[in-house]
């Protein structure tokens, strides 16, 4: 049974307060509200809602959340604090030892990680990449080259597997981090432009290929730390119509859809920090009908059996 994430960072269970939280102030798949309140879900989906700060004090972060979501231990408690950011050498250490595209490959599955980057950034973090074939892509500016890797990237290659570049955008098979292209295209207009729907089509289309499916959006953070309504309003329309059209074309009598989050932070716009709240969990698919964890911790676990089953 094949098994899809959508990651979508820095998405938390905040009040149901347009005044602080863009996610009240349109009804979104992620429109899920801490007194339990919500946005129904579609064909059977679930929710559940993750402790993401994992018994470790102070706010959830980024290096530790993705970590933890992609390894199933508890990167926080392995650090004794929460990381933001890039995961540093003992992250990198955990994920080159243990994450979902790990264990998947061990026995014989399959996976992919549908975020394109442009090959020069990947060069630059001495991160396999797929072979170009299309036109040359321009260089990146100097201050990406002195980036770390991120969490998923950093596993995905570590686990063996090649990255997708902007030719794999053109191609049909891979998507920029905005989902649209529209970023990538002011600079390197080869990469063509889509609308979310059609972005959705090319994970739908992924997900039939292989046994687990991940794309990253985190455009959702980005305009948390901005405290920017009309960033996180653009930001959640184009989700949501992605979201929607991938619940309505996943073949969910047989696939498991699962969005979460790594922490808090868009849902109260009232401070650009990240936030204590839970973190939610849709589920939509066979594994909707599973027993769901309660901490972040938990999840991967619940996507191997789904991707592996």
């Amino acid at each position: 049974m094949p098994a899809v994430l959508v990651f979508v960072d820095g998405v938390g269970v905040g009040a149901r307060d347009p005044a602080s939280n863009p996610l009240a102030r349109r009804e979104t798949l992620l429109s899920q509200f801490a007194d339990g309140s919500g946005t129904a879900l579609p064909r059977g989906g679930v929710r559940r809602d993750l402790d993401a700060s994992l018994g470790v004090p102070g706010r959830p972060q980024s290096a530790t959340g993705h970590a933890t979501i992609l390894s199933g231990e508890n990167a926080p408690a392995l650090l004794g604090r929460h990381l933001l950011g890039f995961p540093n050498a003992t992250l990198r250490e955990l994920l080159a030892r243990r994450s979902i595209f790990l264990e998947l490959r061990k026995t014989g599955h399959s996976a992919a990680l549908l975020n394109a980057y442009p090959a020069a950034y990947l060069d630059a973090l001495t991160l396999p990449h797929r072979p170009l074939r299309g036109p040359v892509e321009p260089g990146i500016p100097e201050k990406a080259k002195r980036l770390k890797p991120a969490a998923a990237p950093f596993a995905f290659a570590a686990a063996g597997y090649p990255l997708a570049t902007f030719d794999d955008v053109r191609d049909g098979t891979a998507l920029t981090h905005d989902l649209t292209s529209a970023l990538a295209h002011r600079r390197w207009p080869e990469v063509p432009l889509r609308t979310p729907e059609e972005a959705a089509e090319v994970l739908v289309a992924q997900a039939r290929r292989f046994d687990f499916t991940m794309i990253d959006y985190y455009l959702t953070d980005d305009a948390g730390h901005a405290q920017d309504f009309a960033a996180a309003d653009a930001a959640l329309a184009d989700l949501d119509r992605f979201l929607r059209r991938a619940v309505e074309r996943l073949e969910l009598d047989r696939t498991s859809l699962f969005v979460t989050s790594d922490h808090g932070n868009l849902e109260d716009l009232r401070s650009r920090n990240h936030t204590l709240a839970k973190v939610p969990l849709l589920v939509f698919g066979p594994a909707a009908t599973w027993e769901l964890p309660e901490r972040l911790d938990g999840l991967m676990p619940l996507m191997l059996r789904a991707a592996t089953g």
